[in-house]
């Protein structure tokens, strides 16, 4: 880590966000994901020197592997074949048992959840929020399914263009003391109030037709689900996903007053344990010999529908990623989307 004051202020920011981002703990207050005491899963490694492959960015320049990391301030780098670790860089003093921000690859956690709980007959994604979440409804989400929800197809007004310092987004972050410059005495103290408060619906837009990518919706889940078991959204992700996986470290989710987990950006995992979570996805919910989520909610995340590729195509991320789709709190991209390089260098 280098000299520089890091507080609340300006964590978020370059160049502080550099050193903060493997720092929350000490930032804001978290609850802990236990990895529990069966010994870490083994992940087989057949390191190959990959850092001078060379491929095409987005400019349309020639750039190598490494040469990338750097232009791109990446922190940790690992990239696995056939379920082998075969590259894995560290960059920024960071290292494989360092815990850093996942920011909204926290919310495929909370997709995962679901699927595990719908098998379970707990949660129904055809209800409405309402029917788990009393409060809700006579407000904008009264018509808003918990798929609505899991899909980013709630009818909702909020934006999240992070390039905008007022954006709904900074706004519900303040919450959890992210961008505290933005709180004032009329603020909500907690996230459950924060979208509570939400009045506004999208101008001639119903529930499940539009792609719209809006973190509150993500939250919004994770309430459902908590009334639902009577039980932590971060409890449940521990029991049913985290120890299931034998990670090497625990994981820890930023957390408001109340103690309910930001599972909207806020977890902090080391590297080796996404790519646990990764392969886990690939091999269809089975990691290490268990069926950890539901085979068929992770292909039918996977699939998708002409439905959910034709909302995506007509959204803004359309273009960015061209055939793909999102569900259940999970970005797809379309099986023809591959990068450019050829898989005889590794």
């Amino acid at each position: 880590m280098s000299e520089k004051q890091i507080t609340r202020d300006n964590w978020g920011y370059p160049p502080f966000n550099r050193d903060s981002f493997q720092d929350v703990q000490s930032l804001f207050p978290t609850a802990r994901l236990k990895r529990g005491f069966a010994g870490a899963s083994k992940i087989p490694l057949g390191l190959k020197p990959l850092e001078a492959i060379e491929f095409e960015n987005l400019e349309g320049n020639k750039q190598s592997i490494g040469e990338m990391l750097h232009a791109t301030y990446t922190d940790a780098f690992l990239v696995l074949k056939d379920g082998v670790l075969v590259y894995e860089e560290y960059l920024n003093d960071m290292e494989a048992d360092t815990l850093h921000l996942l920011n909204s690859v926290t919310k495929s956690f909370v997709g995962m959840l679901a699927g595990v709980l719908y098998e379970k007959g707990v949660i129904d994604p055809d209800k409405y929020l309402s029917d788990y979440i009393p409060e809700f409804k006579d407000t904008v989400f009264s018509a808003t399914t918990l798929q609505h929800a899991l899909d980013m197809s709630a009818a909702v007004e909020y934006g999240e263009d992070y390039a905008d310092p007022k954006a709904d987004f900074w706004h519900e972050a303040a919450v959890v003391g992210w961008r505290p410059h933005l709180l004032n005495t009329e603020s909500p103290d907690t996230l459950f109030d924060y979208a509570l408060a939400l009045r506004d619906r999208e101008k001639q837009q119903l529930d499940g037709e539009k792609y719209h990518y809006r973190t509150v919706l993500t939250n919004i889940v994770a309430m459902a689900i908590e009334r639902a078991t009577g039980e932590r959204c971060q409890d449940l992700i521990e029991k049913y996903i985290w120890k299931k996986l034998r990670p090497e470290q625990d994981a820890v989710i930023v957390v408001d007053k109340t103690g309910f987990p930001y599972v909207g950006a806020g977890m902090n995992a080391c590297a080796r344990d996404l790519a646990r979570f990764g392969l886990m996805l690939l091999n269809d919910g089975n990691y290490n010999g268990e069926q950890i989520i539901p085979a068929a909610w992770v292909r039918a995340t996977r699939e998708g529908d002409e439905g959910y590729r034709d909302r995506f195509a007509k959204s803004d991320y359309g273009a960015i990623l061209p055939g793909g789709h999102y569900k259940n709190q999970v970005w797809v991209a379309n099986d023809v989307y591959r990068y450019p390089w050829s898989t005889d260098l590794y």
